[in-house]
């Protein structure tokens, strides 16, 4: 085959991508917000979403259950190593809600060692929904491309493999040497969501321990909504610039959100919550059980300092800091 046949979910144009960019403001403006602010004013109907993080590792839970309170639909997704933020989403496709219509899919459904999300499952297995398929590194080159501002970038990856059948990538010869290779087509989400550790008023962010893909996220990214463990002075960021992973020009919002991975690994700050995790796979193999959850830890509280209290508050997250900085 010489080219997959996968949906394209993104224009790949950079073009098209920079005609955003050059209209964002460049300034030291102060772009705290809450939560819910932020997701009214920057995820649309519609948008290509992106999550930073890894698994359940400092993904934007806070900002995922609001776009699942604020019932936004028809929205597609880069599910890349997407695993408890995916579960959220799908928890919005039920009773003829579609919050996820279209999904590039690499890692989603499974919560690793946790086991398979069945809601997750049966959203997928639903055929309501467009999919193309990639492998992880596939997803993390196109968004590099669309950092680069190029509309593809070429790799070996998925090379003779149902992955790339199912893609949208095509085969190219390579100019130099005539070996083949895959083209990996830009991706440029419409809106992208990131937690961080320390973020300064402005969107300069730091993030401690490995950033995954969301150094190219940031930066593929038309909006960025970024929540934070802390707030910090912009004075403390230019004390240590080279701290900053995220710099404020790629920034929309800053949510000043503590414990905001919760239930999710904070690496050096607190440890996952396995007990609620499992909470969720358990209340998800019914959708009546499941519908009760949800309603309970989401759509019958105002905000994510509501939930952190319903799982348990101050008291459970000590006890989440005392086992990731265990030693």
């Amino acid at each position: 085959m010489t080219s997959g046949t996968g949906p394209l979910f993104a224009n790949p144009d950079p073009d098209v991508a920079r005609a955003v960019f050059r209209e964002k403001a460049r300034s030291l403006t102060d772009k705290t917000m809450t939560v819910k602010e932020a997701v009214s004013r920057f995820v649309k109907d519609g948008d290509y979403l992106g999550s930073g993080g890894f698994g359940t590792n400092r993904i934007a839970t806070a900002a995922l259950h609001e776009i699942l309170r604020q019932k936004k639909r028809d929205l597609a997704f880069a599910g890349h190593t997407a695993t408890h933020d995916f579960q959220i989403l799908a928890a919005g496709n039920m009773d003829g809600e579609k919050l996820l219509a279209r999904v590039d899919a690499a890692y989603i459904v499974g919560l690793e060692a946790r086991g398979l999300s069945p809601h997750a499952r049966r959203v997928m297995q639903s055929g309501t929904l467009e999919v193309a398929e990639w492998s992880n590194y596939a997803l993390a080159v196109r968004l590099r491309a669309a950092a680069a501002g190029v509309s593809f970038m070429p790799c070996r990856n998925m090379m003779g493999t149902d992955t790339f059948r199912y893609s949208a990538a095509k085969e190219i010869t390579c100019p130099f040497t005539g070996k083949k290779h895959i083209a990996l087509p830009a991706l440029s989400p419409d809106v992208s969501v990131i937690h961080v550790h320390e973020s300064d008023c402005y969107g300069n962010c730091r993030i401690k321990g490995i950033t995954v893909a969301d150094y190219e996220l940031a930066r593929a990214s038309k909006r960025l909504i970024i929540t934070a463990e802390r707030i910090i002075s912009n004075d403390d960021i230019r004390n240590v610039p080279h701290l900053t992973v995220i710099p404020s020009f790629c920034v929309d919002a800053v949510c000043h959100v503590p414990c905001g991975s919760y239930p999710g690994n904070m690496p050096g700050e607190y440890f996952s919550d396995e007990a609620h995790l499992r909470e969720w796979l358990q209340a998800e193999k019914d959708e009546t059980t499941l519908k009760a959850f949800l309603k309970k830890y989401i759509y019958d509280i105002p905000d994510f300092e509501s939930y952190l209290q319903l799982c348990g508050g101050t008291e459970k997250m000590q006890k989440l800091r005392d086992l990731e900085l265990k030693v």
